[in-house]
């Protein structure tokens, strides 16, 4: 019994040290503010999955346009997999995100009516599958941005005279 405790504790320290790599979107969150989020599963081929994973992709400039009934994510970068010859596909395509029917209408709705935006936060891999974490945006003006440095200016003084 012992011995397959053993076994059991290095296969999740193996698993904690091959943590999948995350892409954050931290323009869009200094640009927008988040309303709401959502996970979408997005399609890529097998070696824009490669090129991900060695953390070459780019999601600042992404955001998500609506076509038909579908959903789709415009503006990624995903540099040519260096390994990969004829498989490797366009850097800047469109790609689709896998949502259901309703999400995909409720999220075109609102941004037709209200004049919101469906940016990227983050693009990680749950399981070995690719997911994008999607939010409902408004765009800030200049003066909100302002009082949000202002605000983290404060708040790290506090923590600083705290310690």
């Amino acid at each position: 019994m012992p011995k397959m405790k053993q076994l059991r504790a290095k296969a999740a320290e193996a698993t904690r040290a091959h943590r999948s790599p995350t892409l954050e979107n931290r323009r869009a969150r200094h640009e927008y503010e988040i309303l709401e989020s959502l996970e979408a599963g997005i399609a890529l081929s097998g070696t824009e999955v490669k090129s991900v994973r060695d953390g070459g992709a780019s999601i600042s400039e992404a955001y998500v346009r609506f076509r038909e009934r579908e959903a789709w994510l415009v503006g990624m970068h995903v540099p040519p997999y260096k390994q990969g010859s004829f498989s490797n596909v366009d850097p800047g395509r469109a790609r689709k995100l896998l949502l259901h029917r309703e999400q995909i209408e409720s999220l075109r709705s609102r941004v037709q009516e209200k004049g919101l935006t469906v940016v990227p936060l983050r693009l990680y891999f749950t399981r070995g599958v690719a997911k994008v974490q999607i939010g409902l945006a408004r765009g800030k003006k200049l003066w909100d941005k302002r009082a949000d440095v202002a605000k983290r200016d404060v708040e790290r003084e506090i923590a600083r005279h705290a310690r």
